[in-house]
């Protein structure tokens, strides 16, 4: 069995490995990538079909890339794609839909871990080195748990939101505006600190289901 990545993997800037900064950049390309388009296709498939979208279908990883949430990625080994525009009134059920269309991000994250567990598995037959999926694997899955979060743009965050009534409209649009700088301020007082905020709670779950798949 070849050694495996830290999980979650988190840049350490006085311990740089090339391969392993490499291997991580490429994991979070492809984890925005899927979680995006997962997104833009629930949204299509639940009611919100819309043509010339350029933020969906598209493939693209980096027009996916959201600023905060790239920032997120290096400081704290999670963050989160750009939000897919999507209309809740063209929903049959707005508020269940959105949620489920957020959530289809994480679901997908799970899914290609899944798949890239496979790949392992086929590749460790072979004693081919599986490091590089490995770390596909461990990104993919700390993304899909980051996503319990109650704040958004995480899928947590979204339920929440849609549990704010309508009334509090103001109150629900400073909720979505603060959540992201929030979550990336909270990842580097962990990060300056050393002290746990959300990985107490969250790395376990994660290294739980890391060590399942990779079995």
């Amino acid at each position: 069995m070849w050694e495996a990545w830290p999980v979650p993997y988190i840049i350490n800037p006085q311990n740089l490995a090339v391969d392993a900064v490499v291997a991580f950049c490429v994991s979070v390309l492809l984890t925005i990538m899927i979680n995006a388009e997962a997104q833009a296709f629930a949204a299509t498939f639940l009611g919100d079909a819309r043509k010339d979208a350029k933020d969906r279908f598209n493939f693209n990883a980096f027009l996916h890339l959201d600023i905060l949430g790239t920032i997120c990625y290096l400081v704290g080994g999670f963050g989160w794609a750009r939000a897919i525009d999507i209309d809740p009134g063209k929903f049959k059920h707005p508020r269940l839909f959105t949620v489920l269309v957020r959530a289809a991000g994480p679901m997908a994250n799970l899914i290609l871990a899944c798949i890239g567990g496979s790949v392992v598995m086929f590749m460790n037959i072979f004693k081919w080195n599986p490091r590089v999926f490995l770390m596909v694997i461990g990104v993919n899955i700390t993304t899909a748990v980051y996503n319990l979060l109650f704040l958004p743009p995480m899928a947590g965050g979204t339920l929440v939101y849609s549990l704010i009534p309508e009334r509090y409209g103001k109150v629900k649009g400073l909720f979505w505006q603060i959540g992201p700088f929030a979550i990336l301020s909270l990842a580097l007082l962990e990060r300056i600190t050393g002290k746990g905020i959300f990985s107490p709670y969250l790395n376990p779950l994660i290294s739980a289901i890391y060590g399942y798949i990779q079995m």
